[in-house]
């Protein structure tokens, strides 16, 4: 057998969940997130060590020990950071500033403070990675919280022959757009210190390279990318889900009673799914609207479909997140207000999360998934309806500017999501299409969706990124 690679894993949060019992210590238990399942298969090969934020704040150096020894048994470092730190690197600069232009949205203020924040906990991720990170190194960074990390690696680490990949789970926009950021230079060069760059869309890619042409990076014509003295592999890697783990769910006794029930409770009806955090750049505000004027230009339907919309709280702390809920429920009531009879009401609103098991038995009563993202890094919502549709063949109806719809176009139908017409016209084929198309379309989605796994992504970048060092 060949050496185990050692890979290290950097994200702003660790991918576990931690908390204080009664007798004073610490419990953590891993999560079983996207990122986590698609490096399960890759365990024999590879050792992983896992470094970011625990969640919490832990002033007390002893109970840090705690936190440490807690963390250790499931390999994983915490970085830890004091609460201001945190907030301002996290929501003052990553989710305010730096979120919001990732996904074409205006940005109300840049704010320095927030920006040396966030360069300083970069520079604490940085530190640390480069004290536990032996020659021969695999390091695998992740997301926009780190920008910089790359860059900081590549300084404290030169002649260790570590290979440092960088990998955005974000749309990146076009440069334009991008320029209006004060500190995209210090960004762009930050992640250009890192030897693999993955992205999930070609489009995100070229938009990248564009900009990074203004800070130095040549491109050339066979997409080749050079950097100070340096070739960085910049490709897409498309991201998945783990289809099995829907698969399995959906056997479960207690899943199968449930999806018994709400078929029993939807006979006759048309049942449309949306699923989606309570964010701006989900479309919640148009899809509503696109809804309410489909119910208007159909009104014979109006008792033959409902759309069950769960909106998962997101940063309820932050004003314009409450004025987006109170916009939202305000649509939603208005559109049951008009439409309701009593009989029943064609609009289920849910402020809340659902359980995996409830999630999986809506996906699975479903004639169609509706998803309306203004901006989408994927969106694997889409992803997880398909891989619960075996039985139905439900059509998904997808936003143009969700990073998977460049992959699922031919599966799928696509709306503009601005667009209201557009959007009545997607839902009216989606609940009137035929048994046959709708078979032929999914099964074009299956095929994607089984073949672009979670674990399939992490092994084709991790087995890139080796490929640099062994290089």
């Amino acid at each position: 057998m060949p050496p185990k690679r050692t890979l290290i894993l950097a994200s702003n949060r660790l991918p576990l969940s931690l908390k204080k019992t009664s007798c004073g210590t610490y419990e953590s238990s891993l999560s079983s997130g996207g990122l986590v399942t698609s490096l399960s298969g890759l365990t024999k090969t590879t050792t992983f060590s896992w470094f970011g934020w625990p969640g919490i704040c832990v002033p007390d150096a002893e109970e840090q020990d705690l936190v440490r020894r807690s963390l250790g048994a499931h390999n994983a470092v915490p970085i830890f950071l004091d609460e201001e730190l945190a907030n301002e690197h996290y929501n003052n600069f990553s989710n305010s500033t730096l979120w919001p232009t990732l996904h074409y949205q205006p940005v109300p203020s840049f704010h320095t403070p927030a920006w040396t924040a966030y360069t300083r906990v970069n520079e604490i991720f940085a530190d640390a990675i480069a004290a536990a990170a032996a020659p021969g190194t695999l390091i695998w960074v992740h997301d926009y919280h780190l920008m910089l990390l790359p860059g900081m690696l590549r300084e404290r680490l030169r002649g260790r022959n570590c290979a440092i990949g960088f990998s955005l789970h974000t749309p990146f926009p076009a440069g334009d757009f991008w320029r209006n950021l004060p500190v995209q230079e210090e960004l762009l060069r930050g992640v250009l210190g890192c030897d693999v760059l993955g992205f999930h869309t070609e489009e995100y890619r070229r938009n990248f390279l564009g900009c990074g042409e203004g800070v130095g990076a040549v491109v050339d014509e066979d997409g080749r990318v050079r950097y100070e003295g340096r070739e960085v592999v910049a490709e897409k890697f498309i991201v998945g889900i783990d289809p099995q783990k829907f698969a399995d769910e959906l056997q479960r006794s207690e899943v199968r009673d449930r999806i018994s029930q709400l078929r029993e409770k939807y006979r006759g009806v048309k049942v449309i799914i949306g699923v989606d955090r309570l964010d701006h750049i989900k479309g919640l505000t148009g899809k509503l609207k696109g809804y309410d004027a489909f119910l208007d230009q159909y009104p014979e339907l109006s008792e033959r479909v409902v759309l069950i919309q769960v909106a998962v709280p997101s940063r309820e702390d932050v004003k314009e997140y409450q004025d987006l809920e109170t916009e939202v429920s305000t649509i939603a009531g208005k559109i049951n207000g008009k439409h309701a009879t009593a009989d029943g009401c064609p609009l289920i609103y849910m402020h809340r999360s659902v359980c995996f098991s409830e999630l999986t038995a809506l996906y699975a009563i479903a004639d169609v998934c509706l998803l309306s993202s203004t901006r989408d890094g994927m969106n694997l919502v889409s992803f997880e309806y398909v891989a619960c549709q075996a039985e139905r063949h439900g059509v998904l109806v997808l936003s143009e500017f969700a990073g998977a719809a460049s992959y699922m176009k031919e599966g799928c139908l696509t709306f503009h999501p601005a667009n209201i017409s557009e959007t009545v016209e997607a839902l009216h084929e989606a609940v009137s299409m035929g048994d046959e198309e709708r078979k032929t379309r999914y099964e074009t989605l299956r095929r994607f969706v089984e073949t672009n796994t979670s674990a399939k992504w992490g092994e084709n970048f991790i087995d890139t990124l080796t490929q640099h060092l062994e290089g």
